[in-house]
């Protein structure tokens, strides 16, 4: 049998030992957790914020979706990921094109958007037609397209981006604020290009003042309109503020009185923006929006200016896919051919 004072020792040397790990783990294992921690937290993948990009991509425009893709990533060290919504039929078109392409290193994903959402929601034009397809109102529902992201860039199909889209991503937006537009009435170096092609700027060329339901909406017809053409929207005022189902019920709305579809402005998209959002938006800087490029065939923007220009659209009948149209080679510098030999551009000599 060990002496008493042996025991009293041994135990002694246990608590001493037990003390001692317990130090031990607090003294070191916290910190190294703590430095796993930094280590990821330096990782390029996990500092770097996404930016999410929603481009449609539409039947017989898809070297249009093609060449804005091209041309952001291009420009941009930023982590991209694009959001590529298309038609249940035209989106294995697309993909191929990405996957057998320069681009097939973009961060991407296809979204199905079903045109279902828009029945009874949209009054038939004969004189706009093209303005009537199911993607032109893929920007009323950002937030069930992108439901992760807390800032979203949506941008037309018929542009490019001559700018680092970090710089457009980085527009602030006011509390309170569910999107940034680019008002059309805010650079006096597109003033003479809108005058030239008859483009209106203005409320009067969007909605019809001849009905009540505009009248009581308490807008002067004379209000500066802004381009919905490129948006950064925030998802949570979005949301919070229900955008999604105000436009619908102005959409509704024309289907029942005919408030806007036959004026000027150019069809059922662009209008139910202009009175949701009246007086409640953010400005994105206007060389982050230059356009009007597809208004004339024959109107042209001067090559400084254009080299200046941060983002490039060409709204309008005259797209520079096709002929006759401007500034074509600023746009066929990102062009990528399709691979399929489906999409073709038209040419004068072709």
């Amino acid at each position: 049998i060990l002496p008493l004072v042996s025991v009293n020792q041994i135990l002694l040397l246990l608590l001493v030992l037990t003390v001692c790990a317990i130090l031990y783990n607090k003294v070191h294992q916290v910190p190294l957790a703590l430095r796993s921690e930094t280590v990821d937290l330096e990782s390029p993948e996990e500092m770097e914020e996404e930016i999410p990009v929603v481009i449609c991509a539409a039947a017989g425009r898809m070297g249009a979706t093609v060449a804005a893709i091209s041309s952001i990533y291009s420009n941009t060290e930023a982590n991209v990921l694009f959001y590529i919504v298309g038609l249940k039929t035209t989106i294995p078109h697309i993909r191929k094109w990405i996957e057998n392409s320069k681009l097939k290193e973009i961060k991407f994903k296809v979204v199905e958007f079903n045109p279902m959402v828009l029945k009874g929601k949209i009054r038939q034009d004969a004189s706009r037609p093209e303005l009537l397809q199911p993607l032109n109102f893929v920007r009323f529902y950002l937030p069930l397209l992108t439901q992760k992201h807390e800032k979203v860039i949506y941008l037309d199909d018929d542009i490019i981006v001559q700018g680092d889209i970090q710089e457009l991503y980085d527009t602030k937006l006011a509390p309170g604020h569910a999107a940034a537009f680019s008002d059309d009435c805010d650079l006096p170096s597109t003033h003479e290009m809108v005058r030239s092609v008859g483009m209106q700027n203005t409320y009067m060329g969007f909605l019809d003042y001849r009905k009540q339901a505009i009248r009581d909406l308490g807008i002067s017809p004379s209000t500066c309109s802004f381009n919905p053409g490129v948006i950064v929207a925030n998802m949570t005022e979005w949301k919070h503020q229900r955008i999604t189902k105000q436009l619908e019920k102005w959409m509704q709305r024309n289907v029942e009185e005919n408030l806007y579809s036959s004026t000027l402005g150019g069809g059922v998209a662009t209008s139910p923006m202009l009175i949701v959002f009246h007086g409640k938006y953010s400005s994105i800087n206007p060389m982050w929006h230059i356009r009007h490029l597809g208004w004339s065939p024959d109107a042209r923007y001067s090559e400084q200016f254009l080299q200046e220009a941060k983002l490039l659209h060409w709204n309008g009948r005259y797209k520079p896919w096709d002929y006759p149209s401007v500034h074509t080679d600023l746009w066929e510098n990102w062009f990528i051919p399709d691979p399929s030999g489906k999409f073709k551009l038209t040419r004068p000599d072709s």
